[in-house]
């Protein structure tokens, strides 16, 4: 069985070191890329008219090619991680946006009154009552930028080996090893469902009232 992890040296790394690598480059933007989305969302929430030129815009960029997000950003990253993870996060904006904005507008008027008139002022009524009831749209788009981002993560193998368990790929076809490339795909998909299925317990965490069927 330890022969089936066994990686070329030329990799510089172990599996378990690939995996921690991998979700990294992964989450990381995602993180980012939700920080971004917080403000962007409420700004469209309160000037209706900036929800789609946003939108467009983050589609647009969306339609980029990763490959030539790379060719622009080697300038000023070089062939670091860093490389992979500003496309990563740029990426997921097109689906937090629309979350956060879908999610918060759901907010009933009434709720929003009763905050105001118990002294919220706006970014206090954002984050402890509009984001918390919007939870499940939020954690929706996490689950899905999250998976995204994990399975584009592999790109990163055309620049300098910054792919991750993508690097695997690679190898596997320069020395001519399927192993390697099983490792690298079956990998990357059990992460994705792992990270999907940690998600899906933190929404049921932070969202006990939704009913059990809503939750699935």
């Amino acid at each position: 069985m330890s022969e089936l992890f066994d990686l070329p040296s030329d990799l510089q790394n172990s599996y378990p070191g690939l995996v921690a690598l991998h979700l990294r480059i992964a989450l990381l933007p995602v993180l980012a890329g939700l920080l971004v989305a917080l403000p962007v969302a409420q700004l469209c929430v309160r000037l209706r008219w900036l929800y789609p030129p946003v939108l467009w815009v983050t589609t647009v960029l969306y339609a980029v090619p990763s490959l030539a997000f790379f060719v622009v950003l080697i300038d000023y990253t070089g062939l670091s991680e860093l490389t992979v993870m500003i496309p990563l996060a740029v990426y997921s904006l097109v689906v937090f946006v629309p979350a956060l904005v879908d999610g918060v507008r759901s907010v009933p008027r009434e709720t929003l009154d009763a905050a105001t008139a118990m002294g919220f002022g706006p970014v206090r009524r954002y984050l402890q009552v509009q984001l918390p009831i919007a939870a499940p749209a939020v954690i929706a788009g996490l689950r899905v930028a999250s998976v995204s981002s994990i399975s584009l993560v592999s790109v990163g193998m055309l620049i300098g080996n910054q792919g991750a368990l993508g690097n695997l790929l690679n190898s596997g076809m320069i020395y001519h090893q399927p192993r390697l490339i099983w490792l690298s795909v079956v990998g990357t998909a059990v992460l994705a469902i792992l990270v999907d299925a940690a998600l899906i317990l933190l929404r049921a965490l932070v969202t006990p009232w939704m009913p059990k069927g809503a939750a699935r």
